[in-house]
């Protein structure tokens, strides 16, 4: 009986459905301890996207670690900002090249021949440590949502306040940013145009007066005043969202968000007027994100306009687009500008020295608020960073909860100057 040339040849090529240690059937339990690690490190991973993982590890095989790794990639991260943190991870799974054959046999913490790897970031350490063991009898909780009061105690709730955004794990990054939620920014007043009735001012209240003087039988008792209300200064934001702010760039958005949105003069609720932006290689317009009431949806939003984070950073190129298509933004100059950057510019210095100088002329002050400020012995040495430090009126510390609380009475204090 002889056999088909169709039949022949399916037979001699592997299936591709057979991945990892096919002998011994780990596919499905390494990827799921892959996701756990994910999930672990704040990487969004459901179920269905698990399911995706396996079959794009079924249409690419295992022959070559970057298209593992790429499609991986593809399927598990949604976010820009967990790049980074799955690329890291997926090194410290398949560290050794001897065992690349295996690759999702790697991905069992007790492998043979794995590595111990030395992840950088805080979100991949606290993913890749080993689990607290349980007591003998105490069942396995379901994932739970965070809640700030019951798991910080004091002494630990004092250490988060001081501690840098950059070394915060991934459970503390998402308590603190529900801190930052809570600092108030009272922004520095001016008089405005509008006047209200008060017991000063240069004008008189005739209508009010005269009013008061019907009641008393026509005798004026009381000269009712008018005096200019006070309204905060018009607010442009600059949050930088390169590759060293990753950190930063989330929770001061969601800080300025939260902060600048209940704004109160004298009591009332005023509207501020804020224009906020993101840069990086380019501008990005977030005012419309900002306009909305819940910090959540604003960051969602926030996150799906910005296409360029995690790249470099070009201030000078985005102060120039800025200049040309959004220079109605700036109120005369009566603006307060705030640059969120650590200053480590990749554009040309004389670009950003010249923009910046158009920009003073435009504005009340520039207040650059650097997280590099963690650093007692930090020096803008880097060319961006000089010429920034040149130009802008005063230099504050944002790099923690504690610096955030008193970043208000630091701005009031530069605006006297």
């Amino acid at each position: 009986m002889t056999q088909e040339p169709g039949a022949a040849a399916a037979s001699a090529v592997p299936r591709v459905s057979q991945l990892g240690d096919a002998r011994r059937g780990k596919l499905a339990g390494n990827l799921s301890a892959f996701g756990r690690t994910l999930r672990r490190a704040g990487v969004r991973v459901d179920a269905a996207r698990m399911a995706l993982a396996q079959q794009a590890l079924q249409h690419v095989g295992l022959t070559h670690k970057a298209d593992v790794g790429a499609a991986l990639e593809a399927v598990l991260v949604s976010r820009e900002q967990d790049r980074a943190v799955f690329r890291e991870l997926f090194d410290a799974f398949f560290r050794d090249p001897d065992l690349a054959h295996k690759l999702l046999a790697q991905m069992l913490p007790t492998a043979e021949g794995r590595a111990n790897p030395s992840p950088q970031r805080p979100r991949v350490r606290e993913a890749l440590a080993p689990p607290r063991a349980r007591p003998p009898g105490e069942a396995a909780k379901p994932d739970q949502e965070i809640d700030l009061d019951a798991a910080m105690t004091a002494s630990e709730l004092a250490r988060l306040k001081s501690a840098d955004f950059n070394q915060l794990s991934a459970s503390e990054y998402t308590l603190v940013e529900r801190l930052v939620r809570d600092i108030p920014l009272p922004l520095p007043t001016v008089a405005a145009r509008r006047t209200r009735v008060g017991s000063r001012g240069a004008r008189i209240h005739w209508s009010r007066t005269l009013r008061g003087a019907a009641q008393s039988g026509g005798d004026v008792m009381v000269l009712r005043r008018l005096q200019r209300r006070r309204q905060p200064l018009p607010l442009l934001v600059l949050v930088d969202v390169s590759g060293s702010m990753e950190r930063y760039a989330r929770l001061l958005l969601a800080f300025l968000h939260a902060a600048t949105g209940r704004v109160r003069v004298g009591g009332q609720r005023i509207v501020l007027r804020r224009d906020v932006f993101a840069f990086g290689t380019r501008l990005t317009d977030l005012s419309a994100a900002f306009r909305l009431a819940d910090t959540d949806a604003m960051l969602v939003e926030a996150g799906r306009a910005i296409q360029d984070f995690a790249g470099g950073t070009r201030l000078g190129e985005s102060l120039a687009t800025l200049r040309a298509r959004h220079v109605r933004r700036l109120v005369g100059r009566r603006t307060l500008v705030l640059i969120v950057s650590d200053g480590l510019d990749t554009g040309e210095p004389e670009l950003l020295a010249r923009e910046l100088a158009w920009l003073r002329l435009h504005s009340r002050r520039i207040l650059w608020l650097n997280p590099l400020l963690r650093f007692d012995a930090y020096e803008p040495l880097a060319r961006g960073a000089a010429v920034l430090h040149r130009a802008a009126d005063g230099m504050l510390a944002v790099h923690n909860v504690t610096k955030l609380k008193e970043l208000a009475s630091a701005i009031a204090s530069l605006m006297k100057q």
